[in-house]
């Protein structure tokens, strides 16, 4: 949430509601809750007016109603929490069922208005109950990230030349060849950025050939799993610049499962390499 302007957006197709909500945010400066906040409201009437919004404009916080019938309310929540996984949702219903609102709390709703009881204060309570959540989730999220960062730089820092290295008597990449080093971590960036594109867009990228040829990249260099490590790391500090928290958290989940999955390419190839070279010793024993 920006320092006085609070963004929402309403979804909402009955008239009379989104008046009651726009006479509620005009009341609003007068609670104690809301000093210092202005509140902005932009409405949109179904699903495709959302995704429009969304794309066009930022908001600090959606609020939902989960009466619209086409397509029902629970549908709208569900896609809107696709489109966006980081911006409160607050579902607003005349309903008593208690049914649909815990539905609602499973499907990703961060809080709940009962419009038959509302008024401008427990309104503005409920905006601002779900906006400090997410924040204090964000936060604990980013806390998570960076802890994982510093794990991962202390591991290529700290201790000895790692078995590999020590075996091919090198140093790591990023000293010895900087700028080929720079290359890896690119093209490492790229297959994270096709990574994602898989999850979002349900499409293939043959990323298991992509890694393995990255991995015997890596195995003609004498790479150590220090030095995967050390691509996997600046690679991810590079791409977490300038981006949402929840993209952010994206790369670093998709980066667990992909560096993972390097290194036991990299462990292959080296299997296959020194297997060649005990059969060419074994080969010239003989000869012998």
């Amino acid at each position: 949430m920006t320092r006085d302007l609070c963004r929402i957006l309403l979804i909402e197709d009955e008239p009379t509601t989104v008046k009651l909500i726009q006479r509620l945010l005009l009341k609003a400066p007068q609670c104690s809750l809301a000093a210092g906040l202005t509140f902005t409201l932009t409405q949109a009437q179904d699903l495709q007016e959302t995704s429009e919004k969304l794309a066009g404009d930022k908001f600090d916080l959606i609020l939902l109603s989960l009466e619209i019938s086409v397509p029902p309310g629970l549908n709208i929540l569900v896609k809107t929490r696709e489109l966006v996984s980081t911006i409160p949702i607050v579902v607003q219903t005349t309903s008593n069922d208690e049914k649909l609102v815990v539905k609602a709390f499973q499907l990703g709703a961060d809080g709940y208005i009962q419009l038959n009881n509302i008024d401008s204060s427990l309104l503005v309570y409920q905006i601002r109950v779900a906006i400090e959540r997410q924040q204090y989730i964000l936060n604990l999220k980013h806390q998570q990230q960076e802890e994982e960062f510093r794990e991962l730089e202390q591991l290529i820092k700290g201790g000895q030349t790692s078995i590999t290295a020590k075996m091919f008597g090198s140093e790591a990449i990023r000293q010895s060849i900087p700028d080929i080093f720079q290359e890896l971590v690119q093209n490492y960036g790229e297959l994270l950025d096709l990574a994602l594109e898989e999850q979002a867009y349900k499409v293939e990228h043959n990323l298991s050939e992509r890694l393995r040829s990255l991995a015997d990249k890596l195995g003609f260099l004498k790479a150590s799993p220090r030095d995967v490590v050390d691509i996997h790391t600046t690679t991810l500090r590079q791409k977490n610049q300038d981006v949402t928290l929840a993209k952010a958290q994206a790369y670093v989940s998709e980066g667990r499962l992909m560096v993972l999955e390097l290194m036991g390419y990299l462990v292959s190839f080296y299997r296959k390499y020194y297997i060649g070279l005990s059969n060419i010793k074994l080969f010239n024993n003989t000869q012998s």
